[in-house]
């Protein structure tokens, strides 16, 4: 398959491992410029000796500082942005609902859900700045089947889904 991302300005959350650092990885292969975020130093440290080309930004998608902070480097590193892939999520607990901490429960809907809401927030603008582009969302089957004893975790994933068909209908 001959694809090709030359020149598109790409920012990854939770870019500096697993599946953010492969999608990483794919976009610079196919002509991207790549910025990604992650709150794990040493994933980043890491992804930098590998990626020396893609920029990054210690962030924490769950607090709105630290993701102003992300776009101001990425507006100022890449100049504008074409795509935004909202990877950032954690697993949260696993309990019975009644045994789940209230933080625990906090925590997992911060990063999951309004993580990708205080990016999108902040990228639409940009994307509209260049014309167009695309986001790219996360979910998981427990988005839309629930599994049990992860409730917080499908909550915000199905959340999540809701979230990327109601900004489809609005922006696409």
């Amino acid at each position: 398959m001959n694809v090709s991302a030359r020149g598109l300005r790409v920012l990854i959350t939770a870019g500096a491992a697993g599946i953010g650092r492969a999608m990483a990885s794919l976009f610079v292969g196919h002509g991207a410029r790549v910025h990604i975020c992650d709150i794990d130093g040493q994933a980043l440290a890491h992804c930098a000796r590998a990626f020396p080309a893609v920029t990054q930004t210690n962030a924490d998608v769950s607090v709105r500082a630290d993701v102003e902070r992300l776009f101001a480097e990425v507006a100022s590193v890449l100049g504008g942005l074409d795509v935004l892939v909202n990877n950032a999520g954690i697993a949260g607990p696993t309990g019975k609902v009644e045994d789940i901490a209230p933080d625990d429960w906090d925590r997992t809907i911060a990063v999951d859900l309004t993580g990708m809401f205080n990016c999108t927030r902040l990228a639409m603008p940009m994307i509209k700045a260049a014309g167009g582009g695309s986001i790219v969302n996360l979910s998981s089957s427990a988005g839309r089947f629930g599994y049990p004893l992860r409730t917080p975790y499908a909550a915000a994933k199905g959340a999540g889904v809701g979230f990327t068909k109601s900004l489809a209908a609005e922006a696409g």
